[in-house]
């Protein structure tokens, strides 16, 4: 009976082979662990307002309502309210948060809800919002909260 003897050197070269590559997949894993940690941490600094945002919103509207349905007899108050909404605003640009342009525009459904269609009025094009209910904001290219839109029918 003949037994085959497997050459001890050409062992030790296959498992240091083999070791070898154990160590570049893990290095290779590490390598894209921490690519995948600071992208994570950059995605939370630039989205870490958000929550903060939504909750000034519903503010922003209030007061967007309040100078919609002032009258002229109260031009203080309103003057106060513009000064409130015109820093508000400033705050949220400066931290990268935009107000959706629907008004007029192609709906969306990415950005943003259509809670009614209309038959298209004169000079409408179908599919065309023609009135914002409620203004929609996003966060860099984020949505925080679609627009409440009245979408043309055609």
């Amino acid at each position: 009976v003949e037994e085959l003897v497997e050459d001890p050197i050409e062992a030790l070269e296959t498992r240091v082979a083999e070791l070898l590559s154990d160590l570049q997949y893990a290095r290779a894993e590490t390598m894209n662990a921490r690519h995948r940690g600071q992208r994570d941490k950059a995605e939370a600094i630039r989205f870490g307002s958000a929550g903060l945002a939504v909750r000034i919103l519903p503010a922003i509207d209030g007061l967007e309502k309040a100078l919609a349905n002032g009258d002229g007899d109260s031009e203080a108050i309103l003057s106060g309210v513009r000064l409130t909404l015109d820093a508000m605003r400033a705050a949220l640009t400066a931290e990268g948060i935009s107000r959706v342009e629907a008004e007029g525009a192609e709906f969306d459904p990415t950005c943003m809800e259509a809670i009614a269609t209309i038959a298209a009025p004169d000079g409408a094009a179908a599919g065309s919002v023609i009135e914002v209910i409620e203004a929609g904001y996003t966060l860099h290219d984020r949505v925080l909260r679609p627009a409440k839109v009245i979408v043309a029918e055609g």
